[in-house]
């Protein structure tokens, strides 16, 4: 008796859980590319080996299915969705961001160090230039 109660209980969370998860989905379109912490370290211990164990899976999967899409024709299509996708998936994308691709938050960081560089040796070059003086 105590494990059939168990297993409605068990039931019912499942279900509760399949039903708020699309909510959170549609949810997550509104958050900016600005990931926390938490999202970032969610990402590298989970998200990014489920990305890598994808491709190699899609990769076996497109290498079994080769004869086949190659004898209708799809083999570049075949790779584009069994192993481009997770590949874009797992490794380009900022850490703990939604969206693939790469983003210009890194060029625009690496520009400012390098103008903020540029002004403090311009600046020891004057005070240099003013104690020669």
């Amino acid at each position: 008796m105590q494990i059939i109660a168990g297993a409605r209980r068990l039931t019912a969370a499942l279900v509760m859980l399949c039903l708020i998860l699309p909510q959170t989905l549609w949810a997550q379109e509104a958050i900016d590319e600005s990931p926390n912490e938490f999202a970032m370290v969610g990402d590298l211990l989970v998200a990014r080996p489920i990305g890598l164990v994808m491709v190699v899976g899609g990769a076996a999967t497109w290498l079994v299915s080769l004869p086949f899409t190659l004898l209708s024709g799809h083999a570049g299509e075949a790779a584009d969705t069994l192993i481009a996708g997770p590949v874009e998936t797992t490794f380009m994308r900022c850490l703990g961001c939604r969206n693939t691709g790469y983003t210009d938050k890194d060029i625009e960081w690496a520009r400012e160090v390098k103008a903020r560089e540029e002004a403090a040796a311009a600046a020891k070059q004057e005070a240099a230039a003013a104690s020669d003086s």
